[in-house]
């Protein structure tokens, strides 16, 4: 196996890392969508309704990064570079806006108590800065 297999394999699984949280992501929102939407139905309650209205305005970028990321698989060196970066910063402005979605989970969770919604925004942030920090592309310094 050559050094740029490897590198296609390693970025390959990144993309992959990706597009499984978005996943999550994306179900986790779907259920809280629907399971909330009916509570918000039975017993009305503003904090819920500012909460699934962040989360339905994320779902469409987090169905906009699917697109961007299987076109990018179908015409994998077929595009010139600046088309790639383009689709590069629109994949990452969807992720942003899919994780400013948990603000809403989080929102939904301090309408249960009050520690629970802070514990869970203060651990989510500390995991989105964790997930983008570790998953930046990697760049080595051959010498």
């Amino acid at each position: 196996m050559d050094e740029q297999s490897v590198n296609v394999e390693s970025r390959t699984s990144s993309q992959d890392k990706r597009w499984t949280i978005m996943a999550a992501l994306l179900g986790t929102n779907t259920a809280f969508m629907l399971f909330q939407g009916i509570e918000q139905e039975e017993n009305p309650r503003f904090i819920r309704e500012v909460a699934l209205a962040i989360i339905a305005a994320s779902l469409p970028f987090q169905g906009i990064y699917f697109l961007i990321y299987t076109f990018l698989l179908e015409h994998e060196g077929k595009l010139s570079q600046e088309r790639m970066d383009k689709l590069h910063f629109a994949s990452a402005i969807c992720q942003i806006v899919a994780y400013f979605s948990l603000l809403g989970v989080a929102m939904m969770w301090y309408n249960l108590s009050l520690y629970v919604g802070v514990a869970f925004l203060l651990s989510t942030a500390l995991g989105i800065v964790l997930i983008r920090s570790v998953m930046s592309p990697v760049v080595s310094i051959d010498s």
